[in-house]
């Protein structure tokens, strides 16, 4: 009996970009057609975007092509999404109120946490906070949040083929505080909410020092690592695994998947934009899709 491929929707992202070159190339290789059927959802073709120029009406256009996704989606009419970049200026010069993809979807799905979780062969890495200015950090790292995001790990890491995982978290400040002498956030918020969950029988540590957490990780002392903040956890990531990694929402009640780059105006139009990010995307949601572990 054949094999059912499952239907993965590509979103070809803002219009200006590389998306709709990575898309298109993505869902034509054959390392995509042979684990699933990918369905390219993009702009009509009657419209035209200007390649590399930011702008208002490719930001629209990217939030209706991803709302057509989400819906079937959420219908069944596809497995999963897998997204490529949308621009945040372009949201912004289209009056849409959310910062890119994670917010929209979980507004969309109604999910009520929803966290960016970079996955790679190398290394794993969930954000606790994203697009907020670093300034803002300190204030928006609550106790709460910390728990909301652990528990949100443990419970999403089994799709992922870990059915324990072993969760570190990072520091925010120097050296995880040094014991309060570079910062409180270690002791107010960070090691209260990993004492809340290690009584939940959660196997999670921390806080540790960010300058060397994440080579504890690679080298397989952990199968994931909480960051405080967005380029403490994409640095890393970027640094082993550029091109390689694949951005996942956990907590949707929908799989997606995304690239681990933007939309690079600057080489827009050219046909030189790399799609193994896309590929790298759309086969990690075949697989989950299909149940599997990563």
């Amino acid at each position: 009996m054949p094999v059912v491929r499952p239907k993965i929707a590509l979103t070809a992202g803002d219009p200006a970009g590389i998306g709709p070159e990575i898309v298109a190339k993505a869902a034509s290789d054959p390392r995509v057609l042979e684990v699933c059927e990918p369905i390219v959802y993009e702009p009509p073709r009657s419209t035209r975007f200007e390649a590399g120029v930011l702008s208002g009406a490719a930001g629209r256009a990217a939030y209706d092509v991803l709302l057509r996704a989400v819906k079937d989606a959420q219908s069944g009419a596809v497995d999963a999404i897998a997204t490529a970049p949308v621009n945040k200026e372009a949201f912004k010069l289209a009056g849409l109120e959310w910062a890119g993809h994670t917010d929209l979807l979980a507004h969309l799905t109604g999910a009520r946490r929803v966290a960016m979780m970079f996955h790679s062969d190398v290394l794993r890495v969930v954000l606790a906070t994203v697009h907020i200015p670093l300034s803002e950090v300190p204030g928006v790292l609550t106790r709460a949040l910390m728990t909301e995001t652990i528990r949100l790990v443990a419970g999403e890491l089994p799709r992922f083929g870990v059915a324990r995982p072993r969760i570190a978290v990072a520091g925010l400040n120097p050296h995880a505080g040094e014991h309060g002498l570079f910062g409180r956030e270690e002791i107010e918020a960070i090691t209260p909410a990993v004492d809340t969950c290690r009584g939940e029988s959660i196997l999670v540590s921390g806080p540790f020092p960010a300058d060397t957490i994440f080579v504890r990780t690679t080298r397989g002392e952990f199968d994931v690592v909480i960051a405080c903040y967005h380029d403490q956890g994409l640095i890393p990531v970027k640094l082993l695994a550029f091109g390689q990694a694949v951005n996942v929402t956990i907590g949707l009640p929908i799989i997606r998947t995304s690239v681990d780059h933007g939309t690079a105006f600057d080489i827009a139009g050219k046909g030189i934009a790399d799609h193994g990010s896309m590929v790298a995307a759309v086969l990690l949601a075949a697989t989950l899709a299909r149940g599997g572990g990563a």
